[in-house]
């Protein structure tokens, strides 16, 4: 997993949570025993598979002095690599954060005008017996660099196709999607037409 230079703006104000109790800046709070009006302006698309609520609670808890990635991984899979960040090997579900040297990349992305349940993808998924990839109904497994969700994701929303398309024509390159989905990307520098260039971001004591 990587950090890439797209990021909500959070802020904390005196008084009390006044986001929904399943969001995961409210389950954040509860986690770490404290209270704040938290804004979220969001720039990091909902239901895109680019992690924008775990990096928000990630903030929670780096704002309440908290680096416990057990109690991180408790509030949800993605967020222990985003309280860490930078570029790292993740296992577990999600509470073993190996960090890995620092590497310059750039990405394009291209987001649909939809987002994807990542409980629906994840229920599909265990419906395909797990890691699998392919169409129809012969599955073959997932090889390097591949996104062993994408099957399923597809399955859920079968839009996705038609965007996985759009980028793969654009680019020259098989796009890959982003965690559950929405998003998809390739590596290298596209603008244009929708699409969102981010570059790899160095974090502090990675190197």
């Amino acid at each position: 997993m990587v950090t890439v230079d797209l990021a909500d703006v959070i802020t904390f104000e005196s008084g009390a949570n006044v986001l929904p109790p399943d969001d995961l800046v409210s389950r954040a709070l509860r986690a770490v025993g404290r209270d704040a009006r938290v804004g979220v302006d969001k720039r990091i698309p909902v239901g895109a598979g680019l992690g924008g609520g775990s990096a928000d609670a990630a903030a929670v808890l780096r704002w309440a002095g908290c680096d416990d990635l057990a109690l991180a991984a408790q509030i949800g899979a993605d967020v222990p690599f985003c309280l860490v960040g930078g570029r790292a090997r993740v296992s577990g579900v999600g509470e073993v954060v190996e960090p890995l040297a620092f590497e310059e990349r750039v990405f394009t992305l291209l987001t649909p005008p939809f987002g994807v349940s990542t409980a629906d993808v994840y229920r599909a998924w265990d419906r395909m017996s797990g890691p699998a990839r392919g169409g129809g109904p012969e599955i073959t497994p997932a090889g390097d660099g591949a996104n062993d969700l994408e099957p399923a994701a597809l399955m859920v929303e079968p839009r996705l196709a038609e965007w996985r398309d759009r980028l793969g024509d654009a680019s020259g390159r098989a796009p890959v999607l982003a965690g559950s989905g929405s998003t998809w990307f390739v590596e290298g520098e596209l603008p244009g037409d929708g699409r969102r260039v981010v570059r790899t971001v160095r974090m502090d004591g990675i190197r």
